[in-house]
């Protein structure tokens, strides 16, 4: 088995780069992204499919609703008070209660599955990366195993790469 290696791309075209990352995609190839700028492009390019965040945002809102009514109606059931002939658990007011625990557990949920999804927190250093990719210039690290790193590195500079290094992984 031959070693791998990280070849690091620099662009100074986010074109060129969106371009790259279809070919790497095409090819199956995981890489990492650096940019100056939050592009939206970029980020289409590289997530083809919608987050599972969503999804998770929407069960912690059932069960926001649920633990309310549960909580409130539970609530009314042991400790009666009745006032004016008026119905021991009605649901109207408990709508309320219903909507605030929906929105903090939908929130709740969102936070954490956004933690949980985006590996954080990273205490290890991003390889690859060069502190003029904050600055003026986009950055695609690409690992392969060595064999394959003229092929790969043909790629980048095909799809307009300024400079390309070789580094060990």
């Amino acid at each position: 088995m031959s070693a791998e290696v990280e070849l690091v791309g620099a662009f100074t075209d986010e074109e060129r780069l969106i371009h790259c990352i279809g070919q790497l995609q095409a090819a199956q190839k995981r890489f990492r992204v650096f940019s100056p700028i939050p592009s939206v492009h970029i980020n289409h390019a590289i997530y083809q499919r919608s987050s599972f965040v969503r999804w998770f945002v929407l069960l912690g809102g059932i069960t926001g609703v649920i633990t309310a009514f549960i909580l409130t109606i539970g609530t009314s059931l042991e400790w009666n008070l009745v006032a004016g002939g008026k119905p021991i658990a009605s649901i109207a007011p408990y709508c309320i209660i219903g909507f605030e625990l929906m929105v903090l557990f939908a929130g709740i949920s969102a936070f954490n599955s956004w933690i949980l999804l985006s590996s954080l927190p990273s205490f290890e250093p991003l390889s690859g990366y060069r502190s003029r990719f904050s600055s003026d210039e986009f950055g695609l690290v690409v690992r392969c195993p060595e064999d394959e790193a003229q092929r790969f590195e043909s790629m980048l500079r095909d799809a307009g790469a300024q400079e390309i290094t070789r580094e060990a992984a």
